[in-house]
């Protein structure tokens, strides 16, 4: 029952906490150290969300529980170089903040249904939404060395604690770990209504 508890606040917490998200600023950003930018995924709550769900999927139902969390790890700093160096189009940035957004939705269904993709789907998948989220963290942190180590470290620590997360749910404890799959994806819905609103 203090199970059950735990995660019914935690539903409630993530829902009303994605709603208060704030989007993601396109300019270059002046931090050089490694702090900024190992707290950088630790101070938004969609990066946050997405990095966790990634960790839990993959103890839960990835191919293998590295691979996942790898490819992302890769194609986020890909993606912070590309956009951080004036790589990627205006077009695909402008999209950036939907496409996490959706990240956080999806990847929270992958992990509230276990849904078990082959090799190549899970690189598509994690990699696409990994460099969209690379993406927004180079805009505001260059392309630096220091930031993106700190960056690299906080996306395996999140990750890490993910793993660690869905592997102590294992058993009979699933049905909390579907439970903050279904909490993660609503989330991510919260973050979609809140661009939504910043539209109109």
């Amino acid at each position: 029952m203090n199970h059950r508890r735990s995660v019914a606040l935690a539903v409630l917490a993530l829902v009303t906490i994605s709603t208060a998200a704030q989007a993601h600023g396109w300019h270059a950003g002046t931090a050089s150290s490694f702090a900024a930018g190992f707290l950088h995924p630790l101070t938004g709550i969609d990066h946050l969300l997405a990095m966790l769900a990634v960790g839990l999927w993959s103890a839960s139902a990835a191919p293998r529980p590295w691979l996942a969390p790898l490819i992302f790890a890769a194609l986020l700093i890909a993606g912070a170089l590309a956009a951080g160096g004036g790589i990627v189009p205006a077009p695909v940035l402008q999209g950036t903040e939907w496409a996490i957004a959706a990240s956080v939705i999806v990847l929270g269904i992958l992990v509230a249904w276990r849904i078990r993709l082959a090799t190549p789907a899970v690189a598509l998948v994690v990699g696409t939404f990994a460099f969209f989220h690379g993406a927004a963290h180079g805009l505001e942190l260059g392309t630096a060395a220091a930031p993106l180590c700190g960056l690299a470290a906080a996306t395996a620590l999140l990750h890490g604690a993910g793993i660690a997360l869905g592997i102590a749910l294992r058993g009979r404890h699933q049905r909390l770990a579907t439970l903050l799959g279904a909490a993660i994806a609503f989330a991510g819905i919260g973050l979609g209504a809140g661009l939504l609103a910043a539209l109109a």
